[in-house]
């Protein structure tokens, strides 16, 4: 051999050795899969928490578990948050999710005054965040300051929920979380679906930028809102 090269041995896997590590990759990726769904929908509520808040573009099933939990006594007020509803029709008769999530919990047997809607303005991106900042300015508004306060959320979206609720509101309030159940499949096995799939995987790579990527402003400043469309 030359001066500028060397001969050294290498080992390599055999085709059977290949067949074990690609199973267990296979295993992994599996066990992974089954887990994902519950770790995205988390349940954490907050203890004593007595104001539940209400994401109001979740569905009418999502809704009606709104409604049993207010109904089992837990919580004095409930609050929906959410912006404009965006349609390609004229016929919708709410401004917004809150609005139209707050007429549905009334209709529900909630009553009017022991819930209340916080809209957020539109927003090109980071809604989630501009309704949980929305929430923190009515809260101040309203000279209230619960020590704690649970987020209903959509299955999946509820981690994601969870932090930025948790960056908008600051350490002066205790957020729980609560993860209405999926809809259309089946949460323990949800990449048999392209429902399911969309869902978990667009989660999954939204909550990742988020924990990556998004960084709460000063509260108050013009960042906060740097969002916002006018």
């Amino acid at each position: 051999m030359s001066r500028w090269f060397t001969r050294r041995l290498v080992m390599l896997p055999t085709w059977r050795s290949w067949l074990v590590i690609i199973g267990v990759l296979a295993l992994g990726v599996l066990a992974a899969a089954r887990h994902v769904h519950g770790f995205l929908a988390v349940e954490r509520p907050a203890e004593d928490a007595t104001i539940l808040v209400v994401e109001g573009w979740l569905s009418q099933g999502a809704l009606d578990r709104a409604v049993a939990l207010y109904r089992d006594g837990a919580y004095r007020l409930v609050v929906t948050t959410g912006g404009p509803i965006e349609s390609w029709s004229d016929s919708d008769d709410f401004p917004s999710y809150a609005d139209r999530a707050s007429d549905y919990l009334v209709r529900s047997g909630v009553p009017a005054d022991q819930i209340h809607s916080v809209p957020a303005p539109a927003s090109a991106q980071n809604r989630t965040f501009l309704s949980a900042v929305m929430l923190r300015y009515w809260l101040d508004e309203q000279e209230l300051a619960p020590a704690a306060l649970d987020i209903l959320s959509g299955g999946v979206h509820a981690r994601r929920s969870h932090r930025l609720f948790r960056l908008a509101l600051g350490p002066r309030v205790r957020v729980g979380i609560l993860a209405a159940e999926a809809d259309g499949y089946d949460p323990t096995a949800w990449w048999r679906s392209s429902a399911g799939a969309k869902a978990v995987m667009g989660e999954l790579i939204s909550l990742g930028w988020t924990v990556c990527c998004f960084r709460a402003p000063e509260p108050g400043s013009h960042q906060e809102h740097w969002g916002e469309t006018r």
